[in-house]
């Protein structure tokens, strides 16, 4: 059999797909990349400085968990990343907008120096960019779409058509490409969707009292609302999941009524919002594949499942399946085994199924819980924060496994 052309492809070089694609390179394997989108024209990271820091601003933040911080730190990309800036968040405070219940978590009391870090998009993609940019064994099929793939005579490859017209072979193909991963349709793999009836309104703030290096959640009726800290003290990101009607409404608000409204239902936690941004929106979807695997095929990310962005744990589910494939992979290799067979790609799918699928229950669980208005319920769930509040090998016990410092962590992960 003729050699194929890469050990693996990625379809997707967001940060997941890229991320991976680091993982892989760094172990010497020849990997392709191939992304839809064409190269950013002038790449360039927003700015933060006076009347610019929210007319630049990023719309897309994620709460990286240290696991992701190590992860990052493994391949060789979160140096790249804290040269650019990163908004630590020490604290977080919960708390039930119809009820005296509430919860504290303070990185002091767990002996680390942080519970995680609020970071913008564009600095993760731009500090990837540029780790990649240091591997002579990587080739870039940009801007470029898989058309179709089919297994070759024996399975010992992909055979992978792309629209340029070029036809590639790989050991291995995986899709990185998002929630509607274009690989999982051509390959047949169903998945359940749970539409909750609700948009995320995403949005760069200031607030008059500084954010205390604390991310904030709210519980309505309606919906979580979340502040988090961004490296400026008086910047958050928020996250404001509400019922589709009502953030049609929100976002079509002038600055100042937005403003107000947004002030109010956070109950003024740190003062008046001085100033926003731009503000964007996309819907609240669970989802999660039957299938994460098949032969010479893998989902990773957003491919594989999507949560809800409760705890901001979606990209951080993301990069522990990384981490679990590269590591699934690299143990093959290290034993002579085929990487891409089935066989060994179950074990991927063993190791990461499981954790996902009771991540996404308990965000679902959680959001019926605070949006459900009963009388019961909302004694209950009150009681339930305060009490966990004081039990406290119990709080920490929960933040250690929400930080990704328990657990059956892969190795880039520790």
């Amino acid at each position: 059999m003729q050699a194929p052309d890469c050990d693996v492809l990625i379809v997707g070089s967001g940060i997941v797909g890229a991320t991976l694609a680091c993982a892989l390179l760094q172990n010497g394997m020849q990997v392709a990349l191939v992304e839809a989108k064409p190269f950013p024209s002038t790449p360039s990271l927003p700015k933060r400085e006076h009347e610019e820091i929210l007319t630049n601003s990023d719309l897309r933040t994620f709460a990286l968990t240290r696991a992701s911080e190590r992860i990052f730190t493994n391949v060789g990309v979160w140096d790249k990343i804290l040269a650019q800036r990163v908004g630590p968040f020490r604290e977080m405070h919960v708390w039930d907008a119809r009820g005296s219940g509430e919860i504290h978590f303070n990185s002091v009391a767990l002996h680390e120096p942080t519970l995680g870090y609020i970071v913008e998009q564009s600095v993760i993609q731009m500090a990837l960019t540029s780790r990649l940019a240091e591997f002579e064994n990587l080739t870039t099929y940009r801007p470029a779409k898989v058309q179709n793939f089919n297994l070759t005579t024996a399975e010992m490859a992909m055979q992978v058509q792309l629209d340029n017209g070029q036809t590639l072979t790989t050991r291995l193909l995986i899709s990185a490409e998002g929630a509607h991963s274009s690989i999982r349709t051509l390959a047949g793999i169903r998945y359940k969707l749970l539409d909750h009836g609700q948009q995320a309104i995403v949005a760069t703030v200031q607030t008059a009292l500084p954010h205390q290096e604390t991310a904030w959640q709210r519980f309505l009726p309606t919906g979580p609302l979340a502040f988090l800290p961004l490296s400026d003290a008086h910047t958050s990101s928020i996250v404001w999941s509400i019922d589709t009607p009502l953030a049609q409404h929100l976002k079509a608000l002038d600055k100042i009524a937005f403003q107000q409204a947004l002030e109010t239902a956070f109950a003024f936690k740190l003062g008046a919002v001085t100033e926003s941004g731009q503000r964007a929106s996309f819907p609240l979807q669970s989802r999660h594949v039957l299938n994460y695997v098949q032969p010479r095929l893998a989902l990773v990310g957003d491919a594989a499942h999507t949560i809800l962005p409760l705890a901001g744990q979606g990209l951080n589910l993301g990069l522990l399946d990384v981490a679990a494939l590269s590591e699934t992979i690299s143990n093959a290799q290290g034993k002579s085994r085929d990487f891409g067979n089935y066989r060994e790609l179950r074990r991927y799918e063993r190791w990461r199924k499981g954790d996902n699928l009771i991540m996404l229950k308990v965000m679902d669980g959680f959001k019926h819980l605070f949006s459900n208005r009963s009388d019961l319920l909302t004694w209950t769930r009150n009681m339930g924060l305060s009490l966990t509040n004081t039990v406290e090998p119990l709080k920490y016990m929960i933040m250690q496994h929400a930080m990704g410092l328990k657990g059956n962590l892969p190795r880039l992960a520790l």
